[in-house]
């Protein structure tokens, strides 16, 4: 079974929106390693049709210039491109397709293909519905010291948690914490009762 992968840049109050306004100051090698790594490691990259229109009028470009960035935009254009949109959509950017159907069966569908693994970058409508559909394997946050305080959270209102472990963390010299989380199980029932017995022990 194939592995879905999200990466999100997201602020210390929860804004994933527009990440291009305000996280640059931040972009170091550190972070271009890690991002590289969660696109290199997929030879499919799935995206919301907003995130995807973004990515298409900038990387094919760029690969043509042949600049800096020409080769990480080579690598994208190469990778197989799937897009989720409820309305027909027409590609000029190469190895791209429209995900037909309900979104979290053609998800479950691909996923059960054989292949590598598979990436999302930005989509956060998409996200959000893996996540609480169980299909997200990795949610990879990098953690900005910013608070934008404007703009679309990744956690909207719901009615059921979504519980999740955190299964690596690194701080990187800008600040930004890189936070890998998993679907985990519920937590469980608890009250002050059951805390109360780790308080620390003062005045005895």
């Amino acid at each position: 079974m194939r592995k879905i992968t999200a990466g999100l840049f997201i602020s210390l109050d929860g804004v994933v929106e527009a990440p291009d306004q305000w996280h640059f100051p931040y972009f170091n090698d550190e972070m271009g390693e890690a991002v590289g790594a969660m696109l290199g490691a997929a030879d499919t990259v799935l995206f919301g049709r907003k995130t995807y229109d973004s990515f298409a009028g900038a990387w094919p470009e760029r690969e043509v210039a042949g600049g800096e960035d020409a080769g990480f935009a080579k690598t994208l254009g190469g990778a197989r491109k799937i897009v989720a949109s409820n309305r027909k959509l027409e590609f000029t950017w190469r190895n791209s397709e429209q995900l037909e159907g309900d979104l979290v069966d053609a998800v479950t569908a691909l996923k059960n293909e054989s292949g590598g693994d598979i990436s999302l970058s930005g989509s956060i409508s998409v996200v959000r519905q893996l996540l609480a559909a169980g299909l997200l394997d990795e949610l990879h946050l990098l953690v900005h010291p910013l608070a934008v305080r404007k703009g679309m959270r990744l956690f909207d209102e719901g009615e059921s948690p979504i519980p999740l472990r955190l299964i690596s963390s690194e701080a990187f010299q800008t600040g930004v914490l890189h936070l890998v989380y998993a679907p985990a199980e519920p937590a469980g029932d608890g009250a002050y009762d059951d805390a109360k017995e780790h308080l620390p022990r003062t005045g005895q």
